[in-house]
């Protein structure tokens, strides 16, 4: 009975381990939804650039050294192409990165995948989508951030503050890369440039929550650097105040 009552001591010991073990393989300092506007004012061009940048931005020194510097050393990534209303889709789904090599794999498969959209532009409903990712995401952490990418206003769906709102109240950051337009849709010139600037626009509307930010691509060209600030300083926002302002002031 004694042989028995140790057996039994340990299995449940040894049970009790596993959850524990295995949660702490699946925490990671930040959820990262990067969630890229599509939509028909976006060119040829224009996509390829912004695709090729977001690649170079995920291998970057500076990028991983900054999430290695976190305290889990890693971060968990999905990336989502959005354009009109229910045009939203997962491109290379969740996967978590903690090394060049991990993050040169994920921009392979970035590379390789075609553009799923060319239609209006429905901000709401890319921050309602990326919402429904966070919630089905494999890893925990403390940090839920979307990160919206676009050069115009919200032009179809719900509003965009009540979506924005919403992500706030759930302990959601959005944060804004605005791509700026050098010339204006000649039949929709208020989209890509409306009256106070798009920066202003995506402050007033779109962006939220615990250090919330909005970065600036002065033009598609110089989209890559842009990404490459903004993913630094998201990831600096995991590691507290301090390591963002530093991040915002390189």
């Amino acid at each position: 009975m004694r042989a028995v009552r140790t057996l039994l001591t340990l299995l449940f010991f040894s049970a009790a381990l596993i959850p524990t073990a295995a949660l702490a393989t699946d925490q990671v300092d930040l959820l990262l939804v990067l969630a890229v506007d599509v939509s028909r004012s976006v060119d040829a061009t224009k996509f390829q650039l912004q695709r090729e940048g977001y690649v170079a931005a995920l291998s970057n020194p500076r990028v991983i050294d900054a999430i290695q510097s976190g305290r889990n050393g890693r971060i968990g990534v999905i990336f989502i192409e959005w354009s009109g209303v229910g045009n939203q889709k997962v491109v290379v789904d969740w996967t978590m990165i903690s090394d060049a090599e991990g993050a040169k794999s994920y921009g392979d498969r970035l590379l390789e995948a075609p553009r799923s959209f060319a239609d209006r532009t429905s901000i709401s409903g890319a921050i309602e989508y990326a919402m429904a990712q966070l919630d089905r995401a494999p890893y925990q952490s403390a940090r839920r951030t979307i990160d919206i990418s676009g050069d115009g206003t919200n032009n179809a769906g719900l509003e965009v503050t009540a979506l924005r709102d919403e992500a706030v109240a759930k302990g959601i950051t959005i944060n804004g890369l605005v791509i700026l337009s050098e010339n204006p849709m000649s039949w929709n010139p208020d989209h890509t440039n409306p009256p106070g600037g798009l920066a202003n626009y995506y402050r007033n509307n779109v962006v939220g929550g615990p250090g919330a930010f909005v970065m600036v691509a002065e033009n598609f060209n110089s989209f890559g650097q842009a990404i490459i600030g903004k993913m630094i300083a998201e990831v600096a926002q995991a590691g507290g105040a301090q390591r963002q302002r530093q991040a915002l002031a390189r």
